[in-house]
């Protein structure tokens, strides 16, 4: 069985966001299927919906709104991970 050890200094600034996005990086996967697949579908269900006319502000809305609640829901913090 092959094993990997990653080895972070975690007083060098670097060194502490790279290992923030190594144990990050199941929760990303996560959330990138749910923004490209379930958001895809949900926002298809919502345009499709005759009783729900949405313009296009309203849309780009809705897609953001469900981006920010899929990263929430992964622990996800984009500033943490690339500032």
């Amino acid at each position: 069985m092959a094993t990997a050890t990653l080895t972070y200094n975690l007083e060098d600034p670097d060194d502490r966001m790279a290992h923030l996005r190594a144990i990050k990086s199941t929760d990303m996967a996560i959330a990138l299927f749910e923004i490209t697949s379930n958001l895809k579908k949900k926002c298809r269900s919502i345009a499709e919906d005759e009783k729900q006319k949405l313009n296009a502000y309203s849309a780009m809305n809705e897609v953001f709104k469900g981006i920010s609640e899929i990263l929430e829901e992964q622990g996800i913090k984009i500033d943490e991970l690339i500032n």
